[in-house]
């Protein structure tokens, strides 16, 4: 039986001599969660936890798309669709695509994520032409104007295709690269790195009744199961960023579940984004109903995403992410090192 293992972060007190770097970043862990299908949680020093797993927890996250991996990056949302969850139809129009770019990079983002077609719960798949016909101007202009990295969410080979040509820089799939066979190939000939997201079912059924014997470990293997197949196509390991799904064929506990342990998949060896921003179990939680009000709900889940060594978190309000980012790394480790 598997036996996986999730580390402790910590980031303040004495670091006792024998601490290990969380994924070479400034996090360090004396002791894990060891994890098993069968059997009890235990906790256990990091010095017992097999040491092929303890490189991959350990060992420094190279650069992805120009991007240090031993800071935290916020990547700023820009969906560029009529029926986007939070802000559908607020950026549809190519000008004003581009000024929202402007105001998140001047604010802080290190990356802006551009997506052409909802995968919000219920969402209809678009066309190609569609899709590509809504993304390629703003990448185009954000690539020329902005200067910063650039990446294309889409499931769709066509798509991240006509995406790179105009100067984005990463594949961001929410269905972990198993919704068109001809996506991981194509990233693996442009040489570009991807983010692989784990979903459960497509955006139209996913909410239906998801269901998981532990979702921890189920999408831990998941995740798995898909970076082995990007590194067999000629993918590097190291320039693979790993999405656990939050909200994508999960429950509230699911979402929980996975945001309570997201350390665990350090185990990976990978880079690790998170997307929780504006999510309907903030929402659910703190009894907000509206997308565009859950904004101290999301800075608080990506504090906990920093604090368990997360490298790339996804925002809707970056200024208000980055401020509360820079008082946390203030606190734990003096102004001068702050974000």
């Amino acid at each position: 039986m598997t036996t996986y293992f999730r580390p402790l972060p910590r980031s303040t007190g004495p670091r006792p001599k024998d601490a290990c770097n969380l994924a070479g970043g400034p996090l360090w862990f004396t002791e894990a969660v060891a994890l098993r299908r069968d059997g009890k949680p235990e906790i256990i020093p990091a010095k017992a936890v097999p040491d092929d797993v303890l490189d991959r927890l350990t060992c420094a996250r190279e650069q992805i798309a120009g991007l240090q991996m031993d800071r935290v990056t916020l990547m700023g949302i820009l969906n560029v669709t009529p029926d986007s969850f939070s802000d559908g139809g607020r950026y549809l129009d190519p000008e004003a695509a581009v000024t929202q770019a402007q105001r998140m990079v001047s604010e802080g983002a290190g990356i802006i994520d551009v997506g052409g077609e909802s995968t919000r719960p219920g969402a209809e798949t678009v066309s190609n032409d569609e899709e590509i016909a809504r993304v390629s101007g703003p990448i185009s202009a954000i690539a020329r104007d902005l200067g910063v990295p650039i990446s294309i969410d889409t499931r769709k080979a066509p798509v991240a295709e006509a995406a790179l040509n105009a100067g984005a820089a990463l594949v961001n799939d929410v269905a972990g690269f198993t919704f068109d066979a001809d996506l991981a190939p194509l990233c693996a000939a442009r040489q570009v790195p991807v983010c692989v997201m784990h979903a459960q079912g497509d955006p139209q059924t996913m909410q239906d009744a998801p269901r998981y014997d532990d979702v921890r470990l189920d999408v831990y293997d998941f995740l798995s199961e898909r970076i082995e197949a990007l590194v067999a196509l000629g993918i590097a390991r190291d320039q693979i960023l790993i999405d656990p799904g939050i909200g994508f064929g999960k429950t509230l506990d699911h979402n929980l579940a996975l945001l309570r342990d997201i350390a665990l998949f350090h185990g990976l060896g990978c880079a690790i984004l998170l997307g929780a921003s504006r999510k309907k179990f903030i929402g659910t939680i703190s009894g907000v109903g509206a997308a565009d009000t859950r904004v101290a709900g999301s800075v608080s889940v990506a504090l906990h995403a920093a604090s368990q060594g997360v490298q790339v978190i996804r925002v809707h309000d970056v200024s208000e992410t980055r401020q509360a980012l820079a008082l946390w790394h203030a606190v734990e480790w003096g102004f001068e090192n702050g974000t």
